[in-house]
């Protein structure tokens, strides 16, 4: 029930020429309270309910709990989330033994693209393809739950 993962900017679209598989995303947010998130995410054709815990000093692990739902009980759901609802694109990109999951934010937070990586040790060395740019693991205003509150294209 542990997560650790590392997000960066991107740099380019050239992830888009190297992606193996990409599906759209919707999710809103129960809770997005930084201490607990509950998150209820429509992925393609499945539904998600998740949780997550707050990260530790670095922002690079946290608890993560998901289960899969129907898409009819993921939809009943994001009708009670609150306000501010994620719609993106996921992009999956393999480097090295590892596969990015890259996020083309639309609507309020469109211009935005976030790669993230997850690890089996928070030390762990990877690949890096030529389009990641700046690390912003624990930076607060790249987490969904911040992005639904204050959209990117709020930002100044």
């Amino acid at each position: 029930m542990t997560e650790i993962e590392r997000k960066f900017l991107v740099l380019n679209n050239n992830y888009k020429q190297e992606a193996f598989a990409q599906t759209r995303i919707s999710q809103g947010y129960l809770n997005s309270h930084p201490e607990r998130t509950v998150r209820v995410r429509i992925k393609g054709d499945k539904g998600y309910l998740t949780i997550k815990g707050m990260g530790n000093e670095s922002g690079t692990t946290r608890m993560e709990w998901e289960v899969e739902i129907s898409v009819l009980e993921a939809q009943e759901l994001l009708t009670l989330c609150e306000k501010g609802a994620i719609d993106k694109m996921r992009y999956e990109v393999k480097a090295g033994r590892h596969t990015f999951e890259v996020d083309e934010f639309f609507g309020e937070n469109r211009g935005l693209v976030i790669a993230e990586v997850e690890l089996e040790d928070e030390n762990e060395a990877f690949a890096k393809p030529a389009w990641l740019g700046q690390e912003v693991t624990g930076d607060e205003r790249y987490y969904n739950a911040y992005l639904s509150r204050n959209p990117f294209t709020t930002w100044k």
